[in-house]
C-alpha cells in the first residue's frame, strides 16, 4: 500500500469541480458502453450532479474547433489541426448548466491562457476535483499546474478515461463514490488521487 504523504480531504466549501475536455471529438473515439467509459462517464455525471446540488462551482474545458494554426502552434506538430467546429460540443450527458463555467482550452493545462486561477481565487476555492478525458496529458498537466499554484488537485481515478492503467483498488469504495460523498458531506477522503502511467492518447 502506498504511504500517504499529506492529510488532504475534499472540502465542499473550498473546492471546485473541473470536467475536462468531454467533447464529442474525443469521446467519438471510444465505445461508451465499454471500459473505461462504461465506468468513467456515469461517475462523471454523478460527480457533476453532486457538485451542482451542493452549490460547488463546476467548470468545463473545451478546445475550440477549426483553430488558427498560429494559435494552436506546437500542438499541430504532434496532433495535427485538431478538432472541427462540428464536433467541438460537450457530450449530451454532461451538457453544462447555465450556471456552469465553460472555458476555452488552448493548451494541456486548463489554467494555461485562461482565467481559471482568477475565478478560483474569486470564489475562495483552493481545491480542484478533476474528472474527464485524457488523464495522461491534459488532466495530469492540469493537476500539476494546480499544485504549483497552491491548489490541491484531486484526480478521481474512476471518473477519468484514456491514456492510463489503474493499479488495483486500495480501498473497498470506488473513488467516485468517495468524491460524491465528500462533495455531499465534506467528509475527509484519503485515496482519491492515484498515480497514472502513460499509455497513449490524443492531444487533450
Amino acid at each position: 500500500t502506498q504511504e500517504r504523504r499529506v492529510n488532504w480531504g475534499i472540502d465542499p466549501e473550498t473546492c471546485a469541480v473541473l470536467v475536462h475536455d468531454m467533447q464529442n471529438y474525443f469521446i467519438d473515439a471510444y465505445d461508451t458502453q465499454a471500459e473505461p467509459m462504461a465506468t468513467a462517464l456515469p461517475n462523471m455525471v454523478a460527480i457533476r450532479a453532486a457538485a451542482t446540488a451542493a452549490g460547488i462551482p463546476v467548470v468545463y474545458t473545451a478546445q475550440p474547433g477549426d483553430q488558427d494554426p498560429e494559435e494552436r502552434a506546437l500542438l499541430t506538430d504532434f496532433w495535427g489541426p485538431g478538432l472541427k467546429t462540428a464536433n467541438q460540443d460537450i457530450i449530451a450527458e454532461l451538457t453544462p448548466a447555465d450556471d456552469d463555467v465553460l472555458l476555452t482550452k488552448w493548451r494541456y493545462s486548463a489554467f494555461a491562457k485562461s482565467d481559471l486561477a482568477e475565478r478560483m481565487w474569486a470564489w475562495g476555492r483552493d481545491q480542484l476535483v478533476i474528472a474527464g478525458i485524457y488523464a495522461h496529458i491534459g488532466i495530469m498537466t492540469t493537476a500539476l499546474d494546480a499544485f504549483m499554484r497552491d491548489v490541491q488537485p484531486y484526480v478521481i481515478r474512476d471518473a477519468v478515461a484514456a491514456g492510463m492503467r489503474i493499479a488495483p483498488q486500495s480501498t473497498g469504495h470506488a473513488a467516485s463514490a468517495l468524491a460524491q460523498d465528500a462533495l455531499d458531506r465534506g467528509a475527509d477522503r484519503s485515496r482519491l488521487a492515484h498515480p497514472l502511467r502513460v499509455v497513449e492518447g490524443r492531444d487533450g
